[in-house]
């Protein structure tokens, strides 16, 4: 049974609360690690994968409520992970942590919880958590969990007031890699586990904002060789790697923030013609650095079944095909501000926002979502071969 779903008096036996900066308080049984996390709350729709959502460092500073209630039924393992730990910093699910039952897991996912730092709350309606997110967009707030239900409830209330939010936030250097890395695991396969890489060329560079390692994996499969630099990499040191072409990942916060660094570099890249792909944040920063604008979602987008249609005029017989995509992102280019020369190329079917570009006379392109799923389908894999083939 679901706690009352908004209350300012701490139940009998409730062990974890979600404290908005508003005051409003939602009350539950906490798992997972102890303590308290301030973040945005966002709702993700995907029926599996919760453990590739976790550590996803793009959900850094975010508590992601999961719609789905079977939240822990496969367990988690050491296979899943899409990064080093890294992501979300606190979930939300309507039932108790389903037990595992699966021959891949290694663990139990409250344990799973319990040791990467995160912490979860379960017992709450997660059903009007996401209207009101829905109606009153992502707000801020802390996500606390005790086991003996003992909270300084007013410390809670100042920290999540106090909390700046993701608008201007550049947390970027909180997720990228400290040093250059040769990548070399390619996909996962039953009873093998991941392949690994033996492509020399092309060489594909890939500028670390917070990136999902199965992206990595993709560009492998594709047939590329893949060397992955941190985010404040100049300009030089990636010319001195010579790509073949430059990926831009995706990553968390406001991209106008990461942008100060992050758009100079993009920009000689463009001046030099080397080609470029990005994804996500990665993709918003090379709308920036082609002149365009980004803003703050409303509520965002997260989930696993978010349908794309291709648009513009580079698709030939393809144009208007529906992709199903797997969507994290709480900001988007403003297409209303795309300058001339940079073309529209996906479009969410959902309420029309950019989900893709593409820049003339330059080997260039970036997409809103991301190709690689994990978790999600995989209809839009076909966008690493493309840019491999260009390279």
């Amino acid at each position: 049974m679901a706690l009352p779903a908004f209350s300012h008096a701490q139940p009998k036996g409730a062990t974890g609360v979600l404290v908005f900066a508003d005051g409003t308080c939602i009350w539950g049984k906490g798992f997972g690690a102890s303590g308290s996390a301030v973040g945005e709350v966002c709702f993700n729709t995907a029926m599996t994968g919760y453990q590739e959502v976790m550590t996803d460092p793009s959900y850094d500073s975010q508590i992601v409520t999961f719609t789905f209630p079977h939240i822990g039924n496969v367990g988690a393992n050491e296979e899943d992970h899409e990064s080093r730990g890294l992501g979300a910093v606190g979930c939300i699910v309507r039932q108790e942590v389903t037990p595992q039952s699966n021959f891949r897991a290694q663990q139990e996912f409250v344990d799973w919880m319990t040791a990467h730092g995160k912490i979860g709350l379960s017992g709450v309606d997660t059903r009007a958590l996401t209207r009101r997110i829905r109606l009153n967009g992502a707000p801020n707030a802390v996500i606390a969990h005790n086991p003996r239900g003992e909270f300084d409830m007013k410390a809670l209330k100042k920290q999540a007031a106090e909390w700046s939010g993701l608008e201007g936030l550049d947390l970027v250097p909180g997720v990228t890699r400290e040093g250059q890395e040769d990548w070399k695991g390619g996909h996962w396969q039953l009873g093998f586990g991941y392949t690994e890489g033996t492509a020399a060329k092309p060489h594909v560079v890939a500028i670390d904002y917070g990136a999902k390692d199965n992206i990595f994996r993709n560009l492998v499969k594709a047939g590329a060789k893949v060397t992955v630099v941190p985010a404040r990499t100049p300009l030089d040191e990636v010319m001195a790697l010579k790509p073949d072409g430059v990926f831009l990942s995706n990553g968390p916060g406001d991209p106008a923030a990461t942008g100060e660094y992050a758009v100079p570099v993009i920009k000689g890249l463009l001046d030099a013609d080397v080609p470029l792909f990005g994804i996500c944040l990665g993709h918003q920063m090379l709308g920036l650095a082609a002149g365009a604008k980004t803003a703050k979602m409303f509520q965002g987008h997260r989930g696993a079944n978010h349908p794309v249609q291709r648009v513009g005029g580079e698709w030939g017989a393809s144009e208007g095909l529906v992709e199903i995509t797997s969507m994290n992102h709480g900001f988007a280019v403003d297409v209303d501000t795309l300058p001339d020369g940079v073309e529209q190329t996906h479009v969410s079917l959902f309420d029309g926002t950019n989900c893709g570009i593409s820049i003339k006379g330059k080997k260039a392109f970036g997409v809103q979502y991301h190709p690689e799923a994990s978790p999600g389908p995989q209809d839009s894999f076909y966008l690493f071969e493309k840019f491999v083939g260009m390279l």
